[in-house]
């Protein structure tokens, strides 16, 4: 365990700072200039130049990244070139309206896919299983920016209960929740079908019945267990990709979290923003899938821990 735990370890450091490297030296090769936009058109050549050598962008870009990954090690993501707020801070701030966010859309997707891919798989073939599959799917094919919108239109303009916009109370958080764990509910609904109905399939479930075990216990307890080695799988990707920040659904209501931060940043190319931000997604999403891999081995006891399920 602790070989496999090292080497898993390992790939999760080169993969973060590879997307370190290609994250900087992009970001600082693309057109614009953030001494003068934070200036604007009046200010004078000499004046931007002066700017420049002070936020350190006059030197070698390989001297630049240097400077900023061991700063990014020692936690100081730098300054916002236009809050004038550490970037560190500006992340925590938002961290908490994405973390509520995801953890709210979880529980519904949780909730509504698991229940519904497992009674799916019981009715295999019938009409509640095909009913079930094409909501999923709609569900899946339906952006949730735009399940977002129609939630505004149809349900906030209409009713007093839930606010168009913001998330001043938790009953904010309630149509955001819904338009972006709606994807994922369905995503999870039709995994878990499919492994329920292979699971459900097999010797062992048969040898169950001729038991005469309950249903609902063998479907529960003994089919359902057998099956989670995929549905943990997608549940460990949709949780980074939550964490990382639902960019879209946060920018139609308005949410402060680490999405709309992230966008407001690239739209002013405020570099230290986009960076930090940047890295903040990367760490999450690889720390997510690192723990991904690590119970996908220890659920099933057939699997090698030295095998893995990524990279």
């Amino acid at each position: 365990m602790k070989k496999y735990l090292l080497k898993r370890t390992g790939l999760a450091i080169g993969i973060i700072v590879a997307i370190s490297i290609i994250t900087f030296f992009i970001l600082n090769i693309i057109p614009g200039d953030p001494a003068a936009l934070m200036l604007g058109d009046l200010a004078s050549p000499e004046t931007i130049t002066k700017l420049r050598e002070q936020m350190g962008l006059d030197r070698p870009l390989p001297e630049q990244y240097i400077n900023w990954i061991k700063n990014l090690v020692t936690g100081n993501l730098g300054n916002s070139y236009f809050q004038k707020k550490p970037v560190l801070e500006l992340i925590g701030n938002a961290f908490y309206y994405t973390s509520r966010l995801a953890i709210y859309s979880y529980l519904i997707a949780l909730a509504i896919g698991i229940t519904s891919g497992i009674i799916a798989a019981v009715f295999c073939g019938r009409k509640v299983d095909k009913i079930l599959m094409t909501i999923a799917i709609t569900g899946i094919s339906a952006p949730a920016f735009w399940v977002a919108i129609l939630l505004q239109i149809y349900i906030a303009l209409r009713f007093d209960i839930f606010p168009v916009s913001g998330v001043s109370s938790t009953i904010g958080y309630v149509l955001p929740s819904i338009s972006l764990g709606s994807r994922y509910a369905a995503s999870i609904a039709r995994i878990t079908r499919n492994s329920m109905i292979e699971t459900l399939n097999q010797d062992f479930i048969k040898t169950a019945r001729a038991k005469g075990l309950k249903s609902h216990r063998i479907v529960l307890v003994h089919a359902f267990r057998n099956a989670l080695l995929p549905i943990v799988t997608v549940i460990g990707s949709d949780i980074g990709s939550l964490l990382a920040g639902a960019m879209l659904t946060e920018s139609v209501f308005n949410i402060p979290g680490i999405g709309k931060l992230l966008i407001d940043a690239i739209n002013k190319r405020d570099l230290p923003i986009v960076q930090g931000t940047v890295m903040y997604i990367a760490i999450v999403c690889v720390l997510i899938y690192l723990i991904v891999d690590i119970l996908y081995a220890l659920i099933d006891p057939r699997i090698k821990l030295g095998d893995g399920i990524s990279g």
